[in-house]
């Protein structure tokens, strides 16, 4: 397993596709520094599949792989860590089935308090989002620039998702992102070249 890097994109995969491997490969090519299998549908076996050809893909990368919702699934294919949102099993049952040096991330959506709360329960990063509309879901709550700046008191690497571009980045990180997650942005592209436009915007 990699551990997990300072900064840089992060790249969320888009649900079944036939050519998710490739998509993936082109997005690691382009200079993705994490990539997460997110795949909400209930075929376990195709997704343990695709999750373990992901976390080999990822190893010849060095990048870590983490695992959406799902922390059985991280475990079964020895990826480096799950992301869990609000619904999902919390930090401590994720860490005892994971162990001590997997990557937990959490999404905080737009709240400082629940960001605080799982930031001293153990989380490994912090996401917050979405800042813009998203076309992943475009019902998700918006959260404000100003609450990266606020959660850097926390001392966790932090996320910003939804409806980032490589043109609108910039004020994400400059108000306090160490990664721009993004899922459209890249496998709706083309997801090499896109990668490489988000990659670029960490080393203006």
């Amino acid at each position: 397993m990699h551990p997990f890097p300072a900064r840089g994109l992060y790249a969320i995969t888009d649900g079944p596709r036939a050519d998710l491997l490739a998509a993936c490969a082109a997005a690691l090519r382009g200079g993705a520094a994490v990539l997460q299998y997110r795949d909400k549908t209930c075929d376990h076996a195709r997704r343990h599949d695709e999750a373990a050809a992901l976390a080999a893909l990822c190893a010849r990368f060095r990048i870590p792989l983490i695992v959406n919702d799902d922390a059985e699934l991280a475990a079964d294919v020895g990826a480096a860590g799950v992301h869990l949102g609000v619904e999902d099993i919390d930090v401590a049952a994720a860490r005892a089935r994971l162990g001590p040096a997997a990557i937990i991330g959490v999404s905080c959506y737009d709240s400082l308090e629940r960001a605080h709360t799982l930031a001293h329960a153990g989380a490994d990063y912090l996401a917050f989002g979405a800042f813009f509309p998203s076309p992943t879901k475009p019902r998700a709550r918006r959260a404000m620039p100003e609450l990266l700046s606020a959660a850097k008191t926390f001392g966790k690497p932090l996320v910003a998702i939804g409806g980032i571009t490589a043109d609108n980045a910039q004020t994400l990180l400059d108000a306090g992102a160490d990664f721009i997650a993004a899922i459209s942005g890249v496998f709706a592209a083309e997801p090499e070249a896109a990668a490489r436009r988000y990659a670029n915007v960490f080393h203006k």
